[in-house]
């Protein structure tokens, strides 16, 4: 369907060399759109974007730190001089690290926060000239943290909090330049991130498998549909929204 095509546009995504950044680029490629990966692993990042270009119109990747704002600025500028310009943004890059919150050390907590809220700040910031040039679609990744407490990760999940306050806010003041600001909150998704998880969690799977009525955990694969739908024209009176994709999870009480 034309509404869905997104031929022409070009999308940086941030952590999109994997788990679920990789799941909503290969989207994104398929329904028409060149992508650029920006990530630190630059091995990771080099064979995702081979791969996307395999699927959609040309790819290509940029070794970034989006907790730091000069390294911000250079990934949009070298998108900008890649492919010419920046229709869609996904800010995906984040970390996590699971300990009792009264164990944090505070560089953990800072790095927590730079990377999954302050980055997504920083990535959007950036690129807002670029998208202001012909309206354009950021795609904030939240987390069911976002919604729920975590008693293993305190700070992921304030910074998760804050990516839903961020998207409110930036869908307010960046609305009258035609530019859509949503945020998908996934569930529990099998990705290297939750592998660790379960190792860390013991009771994780099982738990996970009980609450969530569709009985499995998320695919990164399962992430394609809403990234198109929210980078598309289908989504245009769409902004300001937090959309869960957990299989039902979060519906239950």
């Amino acid at each position: 369907m034309k509404i869905f095509d997104l031929a022409g546009k070009v999308a940086l995504v941030t952590g999109g060399n994997g788990g679920i950044g990789l799941g909503m680029a290969e989207g994104l490629a398929r329904a028409g759109a060149e992508v650029m990966i920006a990530a630190r692993d630059a091995r990771k990042s080099k064979a995702a974007a081979a791969r996307l270009a395999k699927l959609g119109p040309g790819a290509d990747w940029i070794a970034t730190d989006v907790a730091d704002p000069a390294s911000c600025r250079a990934m949009v500028k070298a998108t900008l001089a890649r492919f010419g310009r920046i229709d869609i943004l996904v800010n995906n890059a984040g970390i996590n690290i699971r300990k009792p919150p009264e164990t944090y050390a505070i560089e953990e907590w800072q790095r927590i926060i730079g990377i999954n809220l302050t980055g997504a700040f920083l990535c959007a910031q950036a690129c807002h000239p670029a998208l202001k040039r012909r309206g354009g679609k950021v795609i904030n990744i939240g987390s069911m943290t976002s919604l729920f407490g975590a008693s293993f990760a305190a700070p992921y999940g304030a910074s998760k909090g804050g990516i839903m306050q961020l998207t409110k806010a930036l869908a307010s003041a960046w609305a009258k330049d035609d530019i859509q600001v949503n945020c998908v909150l996934p569930g529990w998704i099998d990705t290297d991130l939750t592998k660790r998880a379960r190792q860390d969690v013991p009771t994780l799977h099982d738990s996970v498998l009980r609450r969530t009525p569709a009985g499995r955990w998320g695919k990164p694969g399962d992430f394609a549909g809403i990234a198109v739908f929210l980078a598309s024209a289908a989504s245009d009176f769409v902004t300001g929204a937090a959309i869960a994709v957990d299989g039902g999870y979060s519906a239950q009480g």
